[in-house]
């Protein structure tokens, strides 16, 4: 039979047909596609090859193919295992995040043709009957057509305390059971649903927030267009000048553009970063995006979720006392009555029965027998039981025990928290056939209940306190229980909260962050707008989170940080999903980011003294060629006095905290090496000329200033010398010697005779005393002088419009 509606009658409980089910999937009305998803695994290797790092590398291969020179196509080793770091990382991530989600999926008991059966979630259609009962979470928005339950909405609207549910009630997807089972009728599914419509939101493309990516990015750009015209003109050059060795221009062409852009440092940075998420991925941290390893580091703000981050998401007992209201008086009866309550109910145990058998456990505490069992329903609001013995026991809110007077003097007692729930308990004559209480009820003593707070996070909490990270904490939940549980976190400041039903726009809620520490009654638009605000003053932002409600922050957020026992949606948002749930965790991740950034900084310096010689050398080249340098002399230059030493600086322990503009600490070490190779060169080029020596001669002296100079450089970024830096030193000098004396023949260098060295010897003269002096120059005043402050200004301004764009796009 249907109502004047058309949907199913379901006081017989028979459901759909067959047919009826199958008409609503011809329709589309099915529960399908309700969740965010992670990447294909064609769409991580497509995002990581066609990249312009990648496309300018194969363009200068494919040039020297042409040559028939294949050692000099070595640089091609350098992209493809970037690309191969790249990819794999991404896809462990990602089959990591999908396992979890796999794990996490439960099938719905659906009622069709009259006949129970089990279907995965997807397979529900409109106008379904299911059956959920305490601990199921609902697969689809419905409403309850019998039965009555207590729902936890708190992955939907951060709000904790369970919400009575009732015949009409609309229960919303994403929630749980807390107590007790219904039959609910499927009212809207896929896209159309609660927890789908807030995920849809969250499905943009997040630009990375990283100041190193930004510098490559920069680098790797500003090259791409100079090395356009520089290789163009410089192949000309060298092809008019020598019209008849086309493969000497192709090659000397190629040997200046691939040194403009800094392969080594794009590969050293997806192995560190591929290094730390590794190091993390034991430590039960798995990190989706390589690069927030970084911003996690550079956070200042940190927004917490309650649920999940600061609490458990459980509830504990936080003190039993006797009716007497004295801490001292004995509670054996108390508890003896508490125990064997809780016990005889074990089976159909709610969120605060669990944290008195928690307590119980703790305290080793056996209950009595009992014979019979009282269980809670939120009608009457208490649970009992009857012992062995004949003595019956009942535990409830005290209004609907003893009468709300004596609830008021538990919590006039000063004993109890605030925001501690305070249940009596009670012995009793007994109970009826209805479970009623019958005759004189006699006030044993109190239980106070109260959230969970993580034991480790108060340390967590000082942790980023003592690294001037400000916190706040944002949640759906009540502001004065939030604020009560950041103040026993630790949080500073709690006292200062904000009920976000009274913000009326995005102007209030900018004002609010910057005055107010604690946020509650928060809605999900309302988490993202206060994301926004704070991002607006300056600040880099990170938010953790592990519900639906916060997937549009987590989207926002510079960093995002999830739990794994979180809604599978929030998982997918996120860059970090914690796999234990424990927020400790945390400061190893700024560790990992913070020994990453500061390793790289010293490292990258190497990388772009290349880059800016190879640039300058190109353009004077133009001028005078030849160009001195084939691309298997510059591989032997980039592993020894670049790839090497990068390497293994990179991968120091390093926890100091982060200082400074990325850019700007690179180019205060690179500049004086670069500047001092440059003039150099130019005047061995120019002189070697004047003496008559030949291109091989002038390459080979070239090769020998610009290998001592990088040198002088790897030990300045060293200092202070370590057993390991001078072993690196060591083996820098000796890879550089060996590749001037017993491979010489393989890169193509020439023996140093006595005339080769009356240029050497002055080049290396002044090379050096630019290199020290200017070195010294700018580590004590790069801060104050104009002109590196606007370079280093130009190029993050750059970078940082890019990524608003694309954020707002």
């Amino acid at each position: 039979m249907r109502d004047s509606s058309g949907v199913r009658e379901t006081s017989a409980l028979r459901g759909l047909s067959s047919a009826e089910v199958a008409e609503r999937v011809a329709d589309g009305r099915v529960n399908a596609n309700t969740d965010v998803t992670t990447k294909s695994i064609s769409s991580i290797i497509k995002d990581n090859a066609l990249t312009l790092f990648n496309i300018v590398n194969i363009a200068m291969a494919v040039l020297v193919l042409f040559t028939g020179e294949l050692r000099n196509v070595l640089f091609m080793a350098v992209v493809g295992a970037n690309l191969l770091i790249g990819v794999i990382q991404e896809i462990r991530a990602k089959r990591m995040v999908d396992r979890l989600t796999i794990l996490t999926a439960k099938n719905v008991t659906v009622i069709r043709d009259g006949t129970d059966m089990e279907v995965l979630p997807s397979a529900l259609v409109v106008d379904d009957l299911i059956r959920l009962r305490t601990g199921d979470q609902v697969p689809a928005d419905c409403e309850v057509v019998q039965g009555s339950v207590t729902a936890d909405e708190s992955l939907l609207t951060g709000e904790s305390e369970p919400v009575e549910k009732s015949v009409g009630s609309e229960l919303l997807s994403g929630s749980f059971i807390d107590l007790g089972s219904l039959v609910g009728r499927v009212t809207r599914v896929g896209q159309d649903g609660y927890a789908a419509r807030i995920n849809a939101e969250a499905k943009y493309v997040k630009p990375v927030n990283s100041e190193i990516k930004a510098t490559i990015n920069s680098i790797i750009r500003a090259g791409t267009f100079a090395l356009i015209p520089l290789g163009i003109g410089l192949f000309l050059r060298s092809y008019f000048h020598a019209p008849s060795d086309l493969n000497a221009a192709i090659l000397s062409s190629v040997a200046a553009v691939i040194g403009m852009i800094p392969q080594g440092l794009v590969l050293l940075t997806s192995s560190v970063l591929a290094i730390a998420t590794a190091r993390l991925a034991v430590k039960n941290v798995l990190v989706q995006q390589t690069y927030c390893v970084e911003t996690l580091a550079r956070v200042d703000t940190l927004c917490l979720d309650k649920t999940g981050t600061i609490t458990t998401g459980e509830m504990e007992v936080a003190h039993v006392v006797a009716d007497s209201l004295d801490i001292e008086a004995d509670t054996s009866e108390v508890i003896g009555a508490l125990a064997a309550i809780v016990c005889a109910n074990e089976h159909d145990a709610n969120d605060t029965a669990r944290a008195i058998l928690s307590y119980l456990k703790k305290e080793s505490i056996e209950p009595p027998r009992t014979s019979r069992a009282i269980p809670f329903t939120s009608a009457r609001k208490y649970s009992g039981c009857v012992t062995e013995a004949g003595v019956a026991y009942v535990m409830g809110a005290a209004q609907f025990v003893v009468g709300a007077g004596v609830a008021e003097r538990a919590l006039a007692s000063e004993i109890f928290g605030e925001l501690e729930r305070v249940l009596v308990i009670c012995r009793v004559e007994g109970f009826d056939d209805n479970d009623a209480l019958q005759g004189e009820v006699k006030l044993l003593g109190f239980v106070g209940i109260r959230d969970q707070i993580r034991s480790t996070a108060p340390e967590t909490i000082r942790y980023f306190l003592d690294q001037g990270v400000d916190l706040r904490v944002i949640s759906g939940d009540d502001p004065r229980t939030v604020a009560a549980i950041a103040a026993r976190a630790g949080i500073p400041g709690a006292k200062h909260w904000v009920d976000a039903t009274t913000l009326a726009d995005e102007s209030d809620i900018a004002k609010a962050s910057k005055t107010c520490r604690v946020f509650g009654r928060v809605t999900p638009q309302q988490k993202r707008l206060l994301v926004q605000a704070l991002q607006a003053q300056g600040h880099t932002v990170a938010m953790t989170g592990d519900g639906v409600n916060d997937i549009l922050a987590l989207r926002e957020a510079d960093c995002s940080v999830s739990m794994a026992s979180g809604s599978a949606a929030a998982r997918n948002v996120s860059e970090i999903v914690l796999a234990d749930n424990d927020f400790a965790h945390m400061p190893e991740v700024v560790a990992e980011g913070r020994r990453s950034i500061n390793n790289l900084q010293r490292s990258a310096a190497l990388f772009l003294v290349k880059t800016v010689y190879t640039a300058a050398l190109a353009l004077f080249c133009i001028i005078m060629p030849p160009y001195p340098f084939i691309p298997i002399q510059m591989s032997l230059l980039s592993f020894a006095t670049v790839g090497l030493p990068s390497f293994v600086l990179a991968l120091e322990v390093n926890h100091e905290r982060i200082t400074g503009n990325f850019l700007a600490n690179v180019l205060e070490r690179s500049l004086p090496a670069s500047a001092a190779i440059t003039v150099s060169l130019a005047l061995i080029l120019t002189s070697g000329r004047l003496l008559h020596l030949s291109v091989a001669e002038m390459s080979t002296i070239c090769l020998v200033v610009t290998g001592i100079i990088g040198i002088a450089l790897i030990r300045r970024i060293s200092l202070p010398l370590n057993a390991l830096r001078r072993a690196l030193l060591a083996s820098v000098v000796l890879i550089v010697t060996l590749g001037c004396t017993l491979f010489r023949s393989f890169f193509r260098i020439s023996a140093i005779s006595s005339d080769m060295c009356i240029l050497l010897v002055p080049a290396l003269f002044v090379s050096i005393v630019i290199f020290n002096r200017l070195y010294v120059f700018l580590h004590d005043h790069s801060k104050e002088s104009r002109v590196f402050s606007a370079f280093v200004r130009v190029f993050s301004e750059g970078d940082n419009e890019r990524s608003q764009g694309s954020r707002e796009e």
